[in-house]
């Protein structure tokens, strides 16, 4: 007779401050830049989610990830100020963006859990990723929609997960991974991306 194990799906609580619009903390060009031929395929007119879990580190001391990445975000806008723009489409669904400097959304968040109660193998599908990236009303549109949405949420531990949803017409993987590492190099204190945006 075999017998048959039953998981108890993990469960537990976000509780998240208001979304805010994090801008570029300089001024940047106000221009319209029309979108390549390649990134103006209307299959890749939708938003890529992504996870990234970070361990508690006493390094931090008693600093507040969220603060640290929402500065951080503000200085790497600078730099890669057309994802605090808005996408708008031209003649014949021509997909341009208006770096008008409105914003990527910023979420703060904390849950009552530890990273060891996700269990052992962290992977896709994520559990609960709803409640680690939140879809904020009227966020999700491809057109007259922030770029970006970024969620901290720390948990009881002391580790955090920083989730991303980012417009897939504003880049790829590459590009997405050129702009997290910026982030972290703002995040530890550099001036300067060491790899500048095209």
């Amino acid at each position: 007779m075999s017998q048959q194990t039953t998981t108890t799906p993990l469960t537990f609580t976000v509780r998240r401050h208001e979304p805010e619009l994090i801008v570029p903390a300089k001024p940047t060009p106000r221009e319209l830049k029309p979108l390549s031929d390649i990134d103006d395929q209307e299959g890749l007119r939708f938003h890529i989610p992504g996870i990234h879990i970070y361990q508690s580190n006493p390094k931090m001391g008693n600093k507040n990830p969220a603060s640290v990445i929402r500065d951080a975000l503000a200085k790497a806008l600078v730099f890669y100020y057309p994802f605090a723009g808005r996408l708008k489409e031209g003649p014949g669904r021509k997909l341009m963006v208006d770096c008008s400097g409105q914003g990527v959304l910023f979420i703060e968040a904390e849950a009552d859990v530890t990273l060891k109660q996700f269990g052992v193998e962290l992977q896709p599908p994520f559990p609960c990723r709803e409640e680690l990236l939140y879809d904020v009303p009227g966020s999700s549109g491809i057109l007259d929609s922030p770029l970006l949405l970024i969620q901290v949420t720390r948990l009881l531990c002391g580790a955090f997960i920083l989730a991303v949803r980012f417009s897939h017409t504003m880049c790829d993987v590459f590009g997405y991974v050129q702009f997290l590492t910026a982030l972290s190099e703002m995040a530890k204190g550099a001036s300067t991306p060491s790899m500048l945006p095209v």
